[in-house]
């Protein structure tokens, strides 16, 4: 986690903003920085890890509660703006902030901080625990840690989304040199602890209460450098590769649906689990068919001649069969017909088929059907 952030800055939004606020901002700036659209582009990758992890706190009514609560009572120090107050930003001192408020290290009453989960970004546990003397552990730079976790969206065909599939997908994502094992160090190269952080991997800024660490920038967290850098990753341990997936699309999956598949993410470094792929469903819109919830609406196109005297269309259904609807005289387009249980099928619950009507006039008439439409509205009374 970026410690010290403030997260409604990081999504460009103000303290009040709503749930839809929150999650269109989100949408919008994921699609910005997605590194699927930035390519090579390392800042806009971390921009987006930013903006994901500042998502899963504060799209999560209960972690935004607590976010918010530590937030009040100055938990982030010189990092943000405290509600109702002025900016607490520009100290840079070393020592202990002059008006640190009387209890602001101490947090409240029956909050965890290992509460603080932001799904493969990191916790904030971690940073409340060493701000408030929790006790945390810091991680050791030489331990196992978990692969980069990914969001992303994927685009299905209506069909496919309607009974069931499989979708391939590539993602970009970081992966552990397999040069130089994610040591970062060449081949034969002197590896010894970091001059910058003594081999912590990370470093403090500030004292006591109001101390937060954050990774080496000498080092990049590892808490060691080498007297050569690995030729084939630069010296970061990681490399940025493709990777393809295929999708299992659950039947009845709609626009907005999503899936986590677990350890299929990111690699892990130094023996660490692989990250998970977040997937969003977002269902293409199809020539023929539509949808409202499980039901399934078929749009049928008659002319005016079945829809006044009558007919029969063949409409078919998702496995490919054919059902018979008897469209009776005088049929209205818009008109829609029911057809039980062919409809979408979803955790044991199925919809129906809707056939829509909708009637077809000419565009053009010759002349004796253009007199045969007028003997037949001078004898109905109709008027045109």
């Amino acid at each position: 986690m970026a410690q010290g952030k403030d997260f409604y800055a990081v999504l460009g939004v103000p303290e009040k903003a709503t749930a839809d606020e929150l999650k269109k901002q989100y949408r919008r700036l994921a699609k910005q920085y997605h590194p699927d659209t930035n390519k090579g582009d390392p800042r806009a990758s971390e921009r987006f890890k930013e903006i994901s992890e500042a998502y899963n706190v504060l799209g999560d009514l209960k972690k935004r509660a607590q976010y918010d609560e530590m937030r009040r009572l100055g938990a982030f120090g010189d990092f943000v703006r405290r509600p109702g107050g002025g900016s607490t930003g520009g100290y840079r001192g070393s020592g202990p902030r002059p008006s640190a408020r009387p209890g602001a290290g101490t947090p409240p009453p029956g909050y965890k901080f290992e509460d603080f989960d932001v799904g493969g970004f990191g916790g904030l546990g971690d940073l409340f625990s060493s701000m408030f003397g929790g006790g945390a552990q810091q991680k050791k730079p030489s331990e196992p840690e978990k692969g980069q976790s990914i969001e992303t969206t994927l685009e299905v065909p209506f069909r496919v989304a309607t009974v069931g599939g499989k979708v391939p997908i590539e993602l970009e994502v970081n992966e552990e040199c397999t040069q130089c094992g994610g040591s970062g160090a060449a081949k034969g190269a002197k590896v010894s602890a970091c001059p910058e952080c003594g081999g912590r991997g990370s470093i403090s800024f500030g004292q006591g209460s109001f101390a937060v660490s954050r990774p080496c920038p000498m080092c990049l967290g590892k808490g060691s450098v080498a007297s050569e850098k690995c030729g084939a990753c630069g010296g970061q341990g990681e490399k940025r590769e493709r990777k393809k997936v295929l999708i299992t699309v659950p039947a009845g999956t709609d626009t907005d649906s999503k899936i986590r598949l677990k350890g299929q993410g990111g690699r892990g470094v130094r023996g660490g689990v692989p990250g998970d792929l977040l997937i969003t469903f977002k269902v293409e819109p199809d020539k023929f068919y539509g949808r409202d919830g499980l039901d399934l609406i078929a749009h049928v196109p008659v002319n005016i001649v079945q829809a006044t005297l009558g007919s029969k269309v063949s409409v078919k259904t998702l496995d490919e069969k054919k059902v018979t609807i008897s469209i009776p005289p005088g049929t209205p387009s818009g008109k829609r017909f029911r057809v039980r249980g062919q409809g979408i099928e979803k955790d044991g619950k199925r919809g129906d088929l809707l056939v829509e009507v909708s009637v077809d006039a000419p565009a053009e008439l010759t002349p004796e059907a253009k007199a045969a439409m007028e003997a037949f509205a001078a004898k109905a009374g109709l008027k045109y």
